[in-house]
């Protein structure tokens, strides 16, 4: 497990960005599960809409594509620089994210391509029910 402390000594990202809270189980370079806690205090409700707030599914996708960066992080010398989204395949949002629920995303790296190109299969999910679901292609910035 990671608390929100260490992953953020792992990650890149801060305030408004930083979309994982914990992560409650992991298999070291090669899985992981987390938790982002929504709540009506979040920047993007704001205008998201003011009289019914909806979790943007862009920052649903970004919440799974930073898990996806955890599980390279931890990899046995992961390769060093900035990775940033490259693609994104077959992504379905299938129910709305409100505040109020948890978030629980998993993903699993499909491979690393020449130190520098990955593929993650992720999942999203609330209350059991899938909210979204695909791959997310990244590329490593030096």
């Amino acid at each position: 497990m990671l608390n929100s402390e260490q992953i953020l000594g792992l990650m890149p990202h801060r305030y408004p960005f930083a979309l994982v809270d914990r992560v409650i189980e992991q298999e070291q370079g090669k899985r992981a599960v987390a938790i982002k806690n929504v709540t009506l205090n979040e920047p993007q409700f704001q205008g998201h809409f003011p009289e019914r707030p909806i979790m943007p599914g862009v920052l649903i996708v970004e919440a799974m594509a930073q898990v996806g960066g955890l599980i390279v992080s931890q990899m046995v010398d992961p390769p060093k620089g900035l990775f940033v989204f490259a693609g994104i395949d077959g992504v379905r949002f299938r129910r709305p994210v409100v505040p109020g629920d948890q978030i629980v995303i998993s993903c699993e790296l499909l491979g690393i391509k020449r130190q520098r190109f990955g593929k993650v299969k992720a999942e999203a999910s609330v209350d059991g029910h899938l909210a979204c679901s695909g791959e997310l292609l990244f590329s490593l910035v030096s």
